[in-house]
């Protein structure tokens, strides 16, 4: 095969090839999600999503909005602490709501939470109509987070809360080193080792590319939200950041 050839079949590979952190790209991995967070994360990861409710502060009969919700883990953790709330799940990975669907329809909870395909930066949804916003590893895969932050800030009324759950590399701290290392190349290895799914490799660098805290609360800043807390958790692995629209 001559090489303008080997250039033309990569270029088309690259052009149907789903793009990283798209819906498409989670579609592919959406039957092993929930497998491969908890053992990637020995179970932390439901301890996170645990805080990330706990700090919207939820009254009784609250409504929720979860963006990048995937298979609802945030969705029906809001919903196993505040039983009364409803939830509106929203991801661009149908098949990841799919898998979604069939957990809320497992823990009885179909009435009260509906999953929908849709985009964190363009949302339908009026002015003020969430009493909180959750997102969980998901801002670092939208485009233009500034105007997904700026929807979670019309969205949300006055006095709700918006918790954003993120990974990031710490840049600190004598455990920095291996936390970084078990991010850049653990897990990409034991992703794609379980799934066979070389998306895997898209989870490393995007979260070496995230900004960081400062500068990602700056940004929240910048689209209307009063930063209230920057909270770095397991040694800095991930983040939470909480914010009130203002």
């Amino acid at each position: 095969m001559s090489t303008g050839s080997q250039a033309m079949q990569q270029q088309s590979s690259e052009a149907t090839s789903p793009k990283g952190g798209s819906g498409s790209m989670f579609d592919m991995i959406a039957h092993r999600y929930d497998v491969l967070n908890r053992m990637m994360s020995l179970g932390i990861d439901q301890h996170w999503r645990r805080k990330t409710v706990r700090a919207l502060e939820l009254g009784q009969g609250a409504r929720v909005l979860d963006l990048a919700t995937g298979t609802a883990d945030l969705a029906l953790m809001a919903l196993a602490l505040h039983p009364d709330a409803k939830v509106v799940g929203v991801d661009p990975s149908e098949k990841m709501l799919e898998v979604g669907r069939q957990k809320v329809a497992a823990e009885g909870r179909s009435e009260q939470c509906e999953l929908q395909v849709g985009d964190a930066q363009a949302l339908p949804f009026e002015d003020q109509s969430f009493d909180g916003i959750t997102m969980g590893f998901g801002i670092r895969n939208v485009p233009d987070r500034l105007r997904a932050l700026k929807e979670m800030a019309r969205v949300t009324r006055l006095g709700g809360r918006v918790a954003i759950l993120e990974l990031s590399e710490p840049r600190k701290g004598l455990l920095a080193p291996l936390v970084r290392f078990q991010i850049r190349k653990v897990v990409p290895w034991l992703g794609a080792k379980l799934s066979g799914a070389r998306e895997y490799r898209y989870l490393q660098e995007s979260i070496a590319a995230f900004p960081s805290p400062q500068e990602f609360a700056n940004l929240m800043g910048e689209a209307g939200l009063e930063v209230l807390r920057v909270e770095p958790l397991t040694m800095g692995a991930c983040c939470l950041y909480v914010a009130r629209p203002r």
